[in-house]
């Protein structure tokens, strides 16, 4: 009897590793003379998914989200996982910015997966399972071409393939 073999497609960003590349960006702030005397804070809110940046001005939040973009990169946090908002007015001569950092496979980006899955004839099976999606299949060369099918199309959101059995 033939075994069936699975993987998850998940989309989810190591906060440890955000963490540090946050610490990394405040310890360069610190250092830059362009922001000296300034505010500049970042601040990340692990439960509500999301980074606030504040600064006096909206050339400092740029140049803050730019720094970050840099150490990410060099951490390997995907970019695409995180959704800038608008800079806003905090007071007190401040502006703030809120980041969404992506959690999670939306039901509209799953059913536009699948939707993709099943276009592709390959014999597989795809199910939504809360926030991920979890591929079946007989045969691990099916799987494997599906992993390379999704990795070539952008679905606009950072997807890690797990538990590959």
């Amino acid at each position: 009897m033939a075994e069936n073999h699975s993987f998850d497609v998940v989309s989810k960003v190591d906060y440890q590793e955000v963490s540090n590349a946050i610490n990394q960006a405040l310890k360069e702030i610190k250092q830059r003379y362009d922001f000296k005397d300034a505010l500049a804070e970042i601040d990340l809110n692990q439960k509500e998914n999301k980074l606030t940046i504040a600064s006096t001005d909206d050339y400092k939040v740029n140049s803050i989200i730019d720094i970050l973009k840099q150490k990410f990169v060099k951490r390997n946090v995907p970019l695409k996982a995180f959704d800038y908002g608008e800079t806003k007015p905090a007071g007190g001569n401040t502006v703030k910015m809120e980041v969404a950092i992506q959690s999670g496979i939306s039901k509209e980006k799953a059913k536009d997966i699948i939707k993709d899955i099943k276009d592709s004839k390959i014999k597989v099976q795809a199910q939504i399972q809360d926030d991920q999606l979890r591929i079946i299949g007989k045969d691990l060369d099916d799987l494997q071409e599906i992993i390379k099918m999704l990795k070539q199309k952008d679905y606009g959101i950072n997807m890690n393939f797990v538990n590959y059995r």
